[in-house]
């Protein structure tokens, strides 16, 4: 980790070799099924500076796992009221008593980052003692760390845990480090710390802290400095993983072909007209402002099909001639369009032509060229998109896997699987099938499927790069 703060800790972290990455990313391992598998949660218990962050921060050096999210109980302290402030002033607040944590607000997010949602954890402010107004927003990982004081205190909070660490560290040694953190990084003077070790530190600890280390697992002596400990952590952890299913996702690009088409696929029917559209767009002689105008084409009626797979419901309308019409409406007037850029854009304008007013997301995954894996690097969706039906809209999908991390970014966001459907131009069969195993619910829209992936990723017969041919782009290699 390259920054020493909990805050900046709690941060998810995204390793590739010798490089730490901070981003609002989702994890971007799956299991061998291209489900995303359970979280393995490890809780770090000890007394004040007993260097369980170091010891978080050595196994997450040591797992070499992609994605590790790192959980600060420092983060969930009650707010204070006016009486409490003066009391923490005088040194007088017990912050290591069970009462100064709000465990009603950490329990859910726990609860959330265990089953890989989406949380907005509070900033914690040492120096003033409150929240700051803004939050961090964390995902769930392949492994997540929660670390605290009273990691083990809280029953429900006990049985989320699948192994439990305790950080011994001699008692004058947490003493000498809480002395220089709290005077050099939280502006206290040196009587106030001993005051408050004294008398809320330090029994504090033999009270609630100390008799915690039966519920332990392991116990870590010395801390961050016990290599063996850490490589035992490390050695049952990847044990585990491997044990739930977790390795990077495997390249099975031609894996499912020949199998039949899932019952969530819905084909536009290959008309004449269809047909024709394809021919213009899969020609790769055809220029680019013809190719523009007829994949526009070709978008629309992919879109008004997406459109008639939404539930309608009876309605009787007069017309000018005052007879009455038997007629449709759709059951639904939330409708929000999501697209994955940069090739998803191209599919905007004809949603937006077809459902007026509708509310637009953009979500942006790339490929990390280090790992071969997709990494989600912006997003901008409504705040209330969980109360809507999204049409999530990408030009093609090859593997499945952008459309994947789309749909798992959608539901972090609470958004119902079923209320999710993927619209795109062409798909391979493995992406077709990688993605409706892995979400069953979502209905998968498209306008063909192509049999083969190369070992490029392009599909075969394919429209080579739609994102190039459409934005005249240079591609990067021709397939």
């Amino acid at each position: 980790m390259t920054k020493s703060s909990k805050n900046t800790s709690s941060e998810s972290v995204l390793r590739s070799h010798t490089r730490t990455i901070y981003t609002a990313g989702r994890p971007p391992w799956y299991n061998s099924a291209g489900q995303q598998v359970e979280p393995f949660v490890i809780g770090i218990c000890g007394g004040s500076a007993s260097g369980k962050t170091t010891v978080a921060t050595k196994i997450i050096e040591s797992l070499n796992v992609p994605w590790v999210t790192l959980l600060s109980m420092d983060s969930f302290y009650k707010v204070l009221n006016e009486k409490q402030h003066e009391m923490a002033a005088r040194a007088e607040y017990n912050f290591d008593h069970p009462d100064a944590f709000d465990f009603d607000l950490l329990i859910p997010t726990l609860q959330r980052l265990k089953v890989g949602k989406k949380v907005e954890v509070p900033i914690y402010n040492f120096v003033t003692h409150s929240r700051e107004s803004k939050t961090k927003t964390m995902y769930g990982a392949n492994v997540v760390i929660f670390e605290g004081i009273l990691a083990f205190y809280n029953a429900e909070v006990l049985k989320m845990l699948d192994m439990k660490l305790f950080v011994d560290t001699d008692a004058d040694i947490r003493l000498l480090r809480r002395l220089r953190r709290d005077i050099c990084e939280r502006a206290r003077d040196l009587d106030g710390v001993l005051k408050q070790y004294c008398n809320m530190v330090k029994p504090a600890f033999y009270h609630y802290i100390a008799p915690s280390m039966a519920h332990a697992d392991i116990i870590v002596p010395r801390g961050g400095e016990n290599t063996v400990a850490i490589e035992l952590i490390v050695h049952h952890v990847h044990t585990q993983l491997t044990l739930r299913g977790f390795k990077v996702r495997e390249k099975l690009a031609n894996a499912y072909l020949g199998q039949p088409m899932p019952d969530s696929l819905h084909l536009l029917t290959a008309t004449p007209q269809v047909k024709g559209l394809h021919t213009f767009i899969r020609n790769r002689e055809t220029p680019r402002d013809e190719f523009i105008f007829y994949s526009k084409r070709l978008i629309r009626l992919v879109i008004e099909f997406a459109l008639s797979l939404l539930p309608f419901k009876d309605l009787v309308v007069e017309t000018p001639q005052n007879v009455l019409y038997q007629g449709k409406r759709c059951a639904t007037d939330k409708i929000c369009g999501v697209s994955i850029l940069r090739a998803g854009e191209t599919m905007e304008q004809a949603v937006c032509d077809v459902c007026k007013d509708i509310r637009i997301g953009k979500i942006l995954i790339q490929t990390n060229l280090a790992t071969g894996e997709p990494e989600l690097y912006y997003l901008r969706l409504p705040k209330d998109i969980k109360d809507y039906l999204v049409i999530l809209m990408d030009a093609t999908v090859a593997t499945g896997a952008a459309a994947m991390m789309a749909i798992r970014v959608l539901l972090d966001h609470d958004v119902p699987e079923e209320n999710i459907v993927l619209v795109s131009l062409l798909m391979a069969e493995s992406g077709v099938h990688t993605i409706a195993y892995a979400f069953p619910q979502v209905r998968i829209v498209t306008s063909a499927v192509d049999p083969e992936i190369n070992e490029k990723f392009y599909v075969l017969p394919g429209i080579g790069n739609f994102g190039d041919r459409y934005f005249g782009t240079e591609p990067s290699e021709e397939a």
